[in-house]
């Protein structure tokens, strides 16, 4: 069948769950047998957020052909197990750039270069480039923001332009916020009858609404609102709050929305969507009745966002291990030897971060040394296992001012470093090692245990690698580097085989597990920390 295109848009307010609602239609589609794939949208002039730090994006998600990501096309691979690339993830400052790269060219032919029709068409090419394939039949494009930002403005007309190209083949479902005055004990509609209305103005009328509450919208409540956005009353749904992401497509199901948007869009017919490994999950997250504390170690805790791909690969590893999830945030920038006993000692199992710069350091080394030396299960993420390195370098190996070249350009000993290549490259998103690289695992190591082969694919966001120069000494004193980059020999696991489960991966194995496919070093990690749960209470009853 030809190509559907679903447009997903925001009103009211931001952080509603477009990324959500979007993931959650991909799902129940893919379910059905469709071929599916979804992109996002950003307004932001940045080229792709790799350079914003946490506190003003959240976490940055890696796609396997190395594009820095928003964290949203993290939901859509955990909700789909569908790969992204750069083609699913696209800034105004793409856009921009490539239309100021073709100008430069003279492909305007001398024409002055507008907002419209070059920007949009700029727009457009990038929503249709993934339907040229002809590999899908619905691409679900969530465009960022808020209906009614400047900065959306250009997004939202090439959509108002493709409505009308793509006719019967394309749909728009606004999502928007019905809030729940308390002193008047009442949903008020208003903001989302404002919301549809700034979008009819920009010639957009959305076919679906979502709307987002935390109490029940009444039926009478929801044709009141068809009836003054021109929708279709059954083509009203509401995303009410609940315990866990993961139900909001079977919630999205119960009412019907992938079927509204087979119908809308004349998508050829499917059968009912087989949702029972999805329902297996949930099942085992509701029947769960032990709780396995992780304590997670890193600079950026206060935010839910920062970590959220290793949030989630966590609560899946424990759901599929029977058991509910307790996760603690640390502080690493307040994490001291004074204080690290009370913070640490009743943990199950810690996760030492990854990030960048030299802030927290130091609290990560102190969780590192007083895990290692209590043999608490421990799993080092790419900063975290360069502080994996540097914490025994300095305490084991006796140089006690060992360091990364990135925190300390004059150490005497840089046990983590740059590689050589790497050494001239001055622009921030040059960085070389993002994407999947291949990794070979020592037979017999923890890591290919958890695996089950010894040789794996995973994500990397780094620059800053294992200096070989002392992997002897490391192998010596106990830290064995069992996982390397077959063809460059850079190290990329480390683990100390002597320990219950002291592991760290230059590599970021959260990108990769999804909700039917959890990682295995996740699995591995949390299993290993329910056996030290487990000894721990044999000990004290």
């Amino acid at each position: 069948m030809e190509t559907k295109y679903i447009f997903v848009t925001g009103g009211v307010v931001s952080s509603l769950g477009k990324g959500i609602i979007s993931s959650s239609l991909a799902c129940l589609l893919k379910a059905r047998g469709y071929r599916v794939t979804i992109q996002k949208f950003d307004p932001y002039i940045n080229i792709d957020p790799g350079t914003l730090n946490p506190y003003e994006h959240g976490e940055c998600y890696v796609t396997v052909d190395g594009h820095e990501a928003d964290l949203d096309l993290g939901h859509y691979e955990r909700f789909t197990d569908i790969q992204t690339t750069r083609a699913n993830n696209v800034t105004t400052g793409r856009i921009y750039q490539s239309v100021i790269d073709k100008e430069r060219r003279g492909d305007y032919l001398g024409k002055t270069v507008q907002i419209v029709p070059h920007i949009t068409d700029e727009i457009k090419r990038a929503v249709k480039a993934l339907g040229n394939t002809g590999n899908f039949d619905f691409i679900i494009t969530e465009i960022g923001g808020v209906v009614g930002d400047i900065e959306s403005l250009p997004f939202l007309e090439a959509v108002r332009q493709l409505r009308w190209e793509l006719g019967d083949n394309s749909l728009c479902i606004h999502l928007t916020y019905v809030p729940y005055i308390a002193a008047a004990k009442e949903l008020k509609t208003k903001p989302t009858q404002h919301s549809v209305k700034k979008l009819q103005e920009l010639g957009i009328q959305p076919d679906v609404l979502v709307l987002r509450t935390e109490r029940d919208i009444t039926p009478e409540v929801r044709r009141k609102i068809a009836l003054f956005c021109n929708v279709a009353p059954d083509a009203v749904f509401q995303s009410i709050d609940v315990d866990t992401i993961y139900r909001v497509p079977l919630k999205m199901h119960e009412q019907g929305l992938d079927n509204i948007v087979i119908r809308e869009t004349h998508a050829a017919p499917a059968h009912e969507p087989d949702m029972a490994p999805w329902m297996r999950f949930l099942d085992k997250m509701d029947s769960a009745k032990d709780t396995v504390t992780i304590g997670l170690v890193g600079k950026y805790v206060e935010l839910q966002d920062a970590y959220k791909s290793i949030n989630e690969s966590l609560l899946q590893a424990a759901t599929y291990a029977d058991h509910k999830l307790h996760l603690i945030f640390i502080h690493s920038e307040k994490l001291t030897e004074a204080n690290v006993e009370a913070q640490l000692s009743a943990l199950d199992g810690v996760v030492i971060a990854p990030g960048f710069g030299q802030r927290g350091i130091e609290g990560k080394f102190v969780a590192l040394k007083y895990c290692r030396e209590h043999d608490i299960p421990t799993f080092g993420i790419c900063l975290g296992m360069q502080c994996m390195v540097i914490e025994f370098a300095r305490n084991v190996l006796g140089l006690e001012d060992a360091n990364s070249t990135e925190m300390d350009h004059a150490t005497a000993h840089n046990v983590i470093d740059l590689m050589e290549e790497q050494k001239s490259i001055s622009n921030m998103g040059g960085t070389m090692r993002l994407g999947a690289y291949d990794c070979r695992l020592a037979p017999g190591s923890k890591a290919a245990e958890a695996y089950g082969t010894t040789h794996v694919r995973e994500r990397h966001r780094h620059r800053f690698e294992f200096n070989d120069d002392y992997r002897e000494q490391f192998e010596k004193a106990g830290m064995a580097c069992v996982g390397e980059n077959p063809d460059t020999h850079l190290v990329e696991v480390v683990e100390i085989p002597s320990k219950r489960w002291f592991v760290g991966t230059q590599y970021h194995p959260e990108y990769t597990s999804t909700v039917l496919n959890p990682n295995p070093l996740f699995l591995s990690f949390v299993r290993a920390a329910i056996e030290y749960r487990d000894e721990k209470h044999q000990v004290n009853s």
